[in-house]
């Protein structure tokens, strides 16, 4: 029987996968590997690995010679050295799909709840203050502009959301044609032109080599006084000791995150301790719907290879067949 390795899942139950790998006749075997050496020891003699965060190198892949598939419960895959596995012929695939309503209404839920002092309201309330002026003063949503960097398909249906909020929607994307752009959205041609207009940020970037700590102190410089930064992509990309920096300095006004370069957030972090910062746990992605399609479209990937020869949501092109 192929067996399939799962290699690492923070899931209570895993039931949904169990029985969509029963059905197509894969044997499933489970761990909860953080290690290279311990995702090359589970997977001997796997043909398949889902997984969720555990690490996949060129060492692991020449380990496993019959793996054919790496699917991840996810749309990012920067856990997995994807150059290694064209190289060697190992499809890659991924969920990039899934949950795209839930993260725009999320980073719009953040971004407004940073404009009108939500946070800093139920603090102060908490504290024994009842003002509406007690968190300082805020400006009409309608009169602000928005600059969201990367027009995927996050990217825009956060567009989507929010042109009827704020006055102006604008977007970078320098891998975008203009005919891509919705006709709602001010293409901006450079980065630090949609940060010297915006007051709002939102970021939905996939994280590599050159969007990597790009939210920085260039950035921060070119930036608008007092803007509001809101990431709900992947936590790298924004370089913490420079926002610290800015957030101290003023020029931005809150930070809020839903996700960080480490996680969980160490507990000395600065950002625990900041009055203007607001944190969720990277759960912009999350509804009970969204966690199913997430997980049954990853699972799927490794079904649809091992019966067609080709995952539903390839990433790397393999040469690997079943």
């Amino acid at each position: 029987m192929t067996t399939v390795l799962f290699a690492d899942y923070d899931y209570p139950d895993i039931g949904l996968e169990r029985a969509l790998f029963a059905e197509a006749g894969v044997d499933m075997v489970t761990a909860q590997c953080k290690t290279d050496d311990q995702v090359a020891a589970h997977g001997k003699g796997c043909r398949a690995i889902l997984l969720q965060y555990a690490p996949i190198s060129d060492r692991v892949l020449a380990a496993l010679p019959d793996v054919g598939i790496i699917s991840r419960i996810g749309a990012g895959y920067d856990t997995i050295d994807s150059a290694a596995c064209r190289r060697r012929g190992v499809w890659l695939a991924n969920s990039p799909d899934y949950g795209i309503g839930e993260v725009a209404t999320h980073a719009l839920a953040l971004a407004l709840a940073a404009i009108r002092n939500v946070v800093a309201y139920h603090r102060d309330i908490s504290a024994g203050e009842w003002h509406f002026l007690s968190s300082g003063a805020l400006r009409r949503p309608s009169e602000l502009t928005l600059g969201i960097v990367g027009l995927g398909r996050i990217g825009k249906r956060m567009a989507h959301v929010s042109r009827n909020v704020f006055k102006r929607v604008m977007g970078f994307d320098p891998y975008l044609i203009d005919g891509d752009f919705p006709p709602y959205v001010e293409r901006m041609r450079g980065l630090q032109a949609l940060a010297a207009q915006s007051d709002i940020v939102s970021l939905h970037t996939p994280l590599t080599d050159e969007t990597r700590g790009f939210i920085g102190a260039a950035f921060f410089a070119a930036a608008k006084r007092g803007f509001t930064l809101v990431n709900t992509s992947r936590g790298a990309v924004v370089d913490l000791p420079d926002l610290i920096a800015a957030l101290d300095s003023g020029i931005v006004e809150t930070a809020a995150l839903d996700v960080l370069p480490t996680e969980p957030v160490p507990r000395d972090s600065p950002l625990l301790s900041h009055p203007r910062v607001i944190l969720t746990p990277h759960a912009a992605f999350f509804s009970v719907e969204a966690e199913r399609e997430l997980r049954h479209k990853a699972a799927q990937n490794i079904v649809s290879w091992l019966q067609r020869g080709r995952p539903d949501y390839p990433v790397v092109e393999g040469t690997r067949v079943p």
